[in-house]
Parts: structure tokens; sequence; C-alpha cells
């Protein structure tokens, strides 16, 4: 038993409240090492004559990675308390793990063990329940639809007549997005998350000028106003994006500090390295990345606190928006963002609040702060093995495990599952335009835990090569888009709301991975049902074995026929073809 690859801390995604009554334990092996994993737990103050009263459950192996196993069992304690340890075994072995060390025997004293103290009911993680049904559609403003003409802004050009640049304007606006709203229902779609709106210089207005007004090329508030009740009245949620890590450079007060230097009133309100302010060749100011016209503020002045504060108030309380989307989340102080939430929360109790952190984002999920983050690593493992096709079958299975593992199982369920963005290479463009393995991707996308996101122009087909090529305009005659590709999500949003343990309510895990073939089987389960799915990443016709000792009668969801598994026949799948079986 290899001893030091053992960990567990109790706390964060190893030890967690996953509802008022649940507890959640999770313990980390090496890879194939351990044959058995027992939990050790009771009460700290049930004791009788014997000693302290305790009972042993088996833990279930909820997957591996490429180094490790993990270990998982949930728990309710009586009292809401709970001590415990590990019983681990292996081929030659078993011993017994807790807070102070190995043992050849149970220890009897409590202190020794892990100590989960008490489940209070106000530090359960709680995310609103409404993004477990969610289903996001990202929208660049700008590119979606050019409702109304009349305030098209200076320079505009005629709809998809030319490619997207850096700095050209269509005239895509809010009564665009109105104008379609029907064709958001019939996809299956519940949920918008705009890109920024607020009064910018830029097409993609991330260099926000006034976060208190609506870019007028868009439209005035009473518009969009308009558009969450349209959005509401048809069950869809609308989530907006704040880029409070930095401002543009046309800003009020970065103008005021440019003018005055020292002198300006507002000099705090950035992070200035020295004066006189000089922007190029790198700022003397801090900004995001090295961008001069993006200039960082300081969220740590009560005055830019309040100001931005009240951004994320006021446009809750005034137009009823469901969500806030943060923009380089992970480089704005923890403290502003605690605040943030107190201040969201009290507006809306049920409010989305998303971050954009690429890496481990665990400081930013404790129930404290976010509510979810942009889940970047399942991006990247989907892309990587579906479109990009650059790791095997067992790499990818070892990359979503560990993206699964990363945070607690009530975090995962409404974790941003995105596959691009107006910041990426579309979809279609990095399968290099291969459709079937879209549908696959698709597939995986929507079956998964969390709450998935389209981005405009895709379930049609868009293309385009980062940016600004995936900032096209959208297609919207119907004989340029890919009505074929359009009913399969379409079919796939459909099984994700009509069937539970497509969506959320169904525990994931790998059945079988075959990296000769470069096919996958994975299965979601609850109490009440079992799919099975089986994918053929390849160009090759594939046949693979059932995983069932049994034969079961089942039905193919993409095509609806009825069949029987019987596990002396082999599942027959052409190239880049997938089946899901829901099993009776």
């Amino acid at each position: 038993m290899l001893k030091e690859a053992i960990y567990h801390r109790p706390k964060n995604n190893f030890a967690y409240a996953y509802d008022k009554e649940t507890v959640h334990i999770r313990i980390r092996t090496k890879k194939d090492d351990l044959t058995h994993v027992r939990l050790q737990h009771g009460d700290p103050y049930y004791w009788t004559e014997d000693g302290w009263q305790y009972q042993l459950d088996d833990m279930e192996k909820s997957g591996s990675d490429s180094l490790f196993d993990y270990w998982f069992i949930a728990i309710k304690p009586p009292h809401r308390r709970l001590r415990y340890g590990f019983e681990l075994t292996d081929e030659t072995e078993t011993v017994y793990f807790t807070e102070k060390g190995y043992f050849e025997e149970p220890p009897g004293e409590t202190n020794d063990h892990f100590s989960f103290p008490f489940l209070n009911p106000i530090d359960v993680f709680d995310a609103p329940d409404w993004v477990r049904d969610t289903v996001w559609y990202q929208i660049f403003p700008e590119r979606f639809a050019n409702g109304d003409p009349s305030i098209n802004p200076e320079g505009v050009v005629p709809w998809a007549s030319t490619e997207p640049e850096p700095d050209n304007f269509f005239g895509g606006d809010f009564e665009g997005v109105i104008q379609n709203l029907d064709y958001l229902v019939d996809l299956g779609v519940n949920g918008i998350y705009f890109t920024p709106i607020f009064k910018a210089r830029s097409n993609h207005k991330y260099d926000t000028i006034d976060y208190m007004e609506i870019d007028p090329q868009f439209g005035d508030k009473e518009t969009f106003r308009r558009l969450v009740k349209e959005c509401h009245n048809r069950g869809i949620r609308v989530m907006l994006d704040a880029v409070f890590n930095h401002s543009g450079y046309y800003f009020e007060p970065f103008q005021d500090l440019l003018k005055h230097g020292e002198q300006s009133k507002y000099k705090d309100w950035f992070h200035v390295r020295e004066f006189p302010i000089q922007e190029e060749p790198i700022p003397s100011y801090d900004t995001f990345a090295y961008v001069p016209s993006m200039p960082k503020l300081n969220t740590e002045h009560p005055e830019v606190r309040k100001y931005l504060l009240d951004v994320g108030r006021y446009w809750i309380e005034e137009f009823d928006i469901d969500g806030w989307r943060l923009d380089v989340a992970n480089e704005v102080d923890h403290a502003f963002w605690r605040e943030f939430r107190k201040v969201v929360k009290d507006a809306k109790e049920d409010t989305y609040i998303l971050g954009e952190i690429w890496h481990d984002s665990m400081p930013w999920l404790q129930g404290d702060q976010f509510d979810a983050v942009m889940n970047y690593p399942f991006t990247s493992g989907v892309l990587q093995f579906f479109a990009e096709q650059n790791i095997s079958a067992t790499d990818f299975s070892n990359k979503i495990t560990n993206v699964l593992q990363l945070y607690p199982e009530n975090v995962n369920e409404v974790s941003f599952n995105l596959l691009d963005s107006h910041d990426t290479s579309r979809i279609l463009s990095i399968a290099n335009e291969n459709k079937d393995v879209v549908k696959l991707i698709y597939l995986f996308q929507l079956s998964f835990i969390g709450t998935p996101c389209i981005y405009y122009g895709d379930e049609v087909g868009m293309t385009g090569l980062g940016d600004p090529g995936c900032r096209k305009c959208m297609v919207w005659d119907k004989e340029e888009q890919d009505l074929d590709l359009f009913s399969h999500v379409q079919k796939l949003l459909t099984l994700r709301k009509e069937i539970p343990a497509f969506s959320n309510d169904g525990a994931f895990r790998f059945i079988k991975t075959d990296d000769a073939t470069n096919s996958i089987m994975y299965e979601k389960a609850n109490d009440r049902q079992k799919l099975l799915f089986v994918i053929n990443n390849s160009e090759h016709h594939v046949t693979q074995g059932l995983p069932y000792a049994e034969t079961y009668q089942a039905k193919e969801l993409l095509t609806e026929e009825i069949v029987e598994l019987n596990p002396n026949e082999n599942i027959k799948l052409n190239p880049y073809e997938a089946k899901v079986y829901y099993i009776q």
C-alpha cells in the first residue's frame, strides 16, 4: 500500500454537506492500489460501556484518473455531527487512516479521527435550484440580429456583408433578440448569457464607459426591460456580463486620471505605479494583461467598491436579471466578491453568480462567493478527445474524472459547461468541419453533469477561427443553416428535459474506454433510470461488448428503436456514431 499517495482533507471537495442532512466524504488513493475502502464513522458523543460506538460502511470507487483512485460515500449523521476515519485494504494488509495517521486497529479515541463538527444548514453550498435545469445560449449582441436599423451605430455595414473585424459593426441589438426569442424556445434553451451590454466604444463592449447605461447601439433601458420580460414570459433566464476587474479607457474616472494625474480625485480608483501616467510601451498602471485601454480597478477602494456593488444591485432590482457572469474574476480580491454575493443575493435570492476562472477554483466555491465557474477543464478535455483527437480514450476518461473530483457534487451540478465562445474558434472549425464529430460532442456535453452552454449559431453549423472569426453575424437564412444539426441539438435538449437521468439527476461514471478503437462507454443512472452511452469517436466501424451479465430491454433514444441488450451480442457502431440505451 503506497501510503504517500493517500490523501484526505476534512473540508472542501473531500468532506462537505451536500444538503441539510447529507454529508459526502471522499478519499484519494494510488491508482489500482487498494481493493477495498470502508468509512469508520460515528457520533463523537455516542459512548457505552464498550467504548465509542461506530460503524463501518463500504465506500464506492467513484472514478480513476492517470494517478489516483477516488472513493466516495454519502451518509446521513443522525445528529448532524461526525467523527470518522478510513479502513484501507490492499492485497496484503488492512490499516486505519485518521487525522493522526495510520493505525493497525481502529483508534478508540474520537479525537484521533477526522472531524465534521456539525452540519449547519447555513453552511450548505446553495446555488439556485433553477440552474440545474438550465441550458444556456451565449449571445454576442452585436452579431445576433439587427432588429432596429434606426439605432445603428455610425459606419455600420450590411448584415453579414463582410467578414468580422476587430472594429467593424453590423448593428445587432436587443430588438433583434426579442424578434428571435421563439427560435430559442424552439431549440430548447432556457437561459441567455449576454456578453457585455453596457456603454462602450468597442463592438465587444468589454471596455466599459458607464456601467449604469445601456450601449445605445443595442437600444435603451425600456427596450432591455421589455427584453427581460419577454424572456421570462417564455421561461428564459437572463445573465449579464460584468467586467469589474477593469474599466474601459473612456470610463470617466480614468479620463479624469489621465487629465489631472496625481491631482485626480480618482487616482486611487486604479493601481498607478508611478506618475506621470505612461501608456506605452508598458503602462505605468495595472491593466488587463498589458492592454493600456483596460485599466485595472482598485476594488479595495471604498468608492470603487460601492460603485460596483451598486451596479450589481441596480440591474437586478430595476430589470429583474437572473445572473451575473464575472469577467477575469480571479484577479479581483476575495473580500469584494464576498460583499458582492451578499448584495446580489439580498436583491434577489436566486441570482446565479458565475465566475470566469480557468484553473482550480475551490477558494471561490465555498458558498461565500460564486455559485459556479466556467468549466474550462471540461472544455479542454472534450475538445482534445473529440474535436482535435490528440488524446486517447483513456486520457479523456482520466481528465473528465479529474474534473468531477475537483469540486463537491452540488458544485458540479451547476458548473457552466461550454464548448466555445466569443474568445475561441467555433466548435465546428475546431473539429475540422466534421459535423458527425460535433454531434458526438453535443451528446457528451448535454448528457454531462452541469449547466451547458451553446454559443450562438453553432447549432446551425456556423464556423469561424478565433477572434474575430468566431464573431460572425448569425445566419438566419434557413437555406444556409444546417437544419439537420439543429434537429440533433434540439432532440438532445428534449431528452435532457424529459429524462432526469440524462440531465443532472443521474450519477455519471465511465464504464469502459477503448484506446484501440477510440471509443468510450459511460452510464448515467439514478434509483429509477439507467442510461448507457456508447460512442465511437473514430472513422472506423467498431464493435463493443456490453458491460452487463443479464439481458435487458432498452429503447435506443436517438432512433427510438426498441432493442434487446444481450450480453452475448456486441453493439455495432458506424464511424462517428453513438447509441444511447434507456434500459427498462
